[in-house]
């Protein structure tokens, strides 16, 4: 690395995009992961399909006992 750097001709906020959305990513254990798998291929649909039915069921149970 340089000791220092020079920024004059830098340009603020040239790669800022606030309409970006943030894909996070979520790593699950093999076996949750092989479950989910073969559950998704047996109803025909996608894993993102059958996490996000999960998680939403889940949400909503929370809320009510909250």
């Amino acid at each position: 690395m340089k000791k220092e750097y020079d920024f004059s001709k830098g340009v603020r906020g040239k790669f800022y995009r606030p309409e970006a959305k943030l894909n996070i990513p979520v790593y699950l254990d093999q076996d949750i992961a092989d479950f989910i798998k073969k559950y998704a291929k047996k109803k025909n649909t996608d894993v993102e399909t059958i996490v996000n039915k999960w998680l939403r069921n889940s949400i909503e149970v929370v809320d009510t006992i909250l």
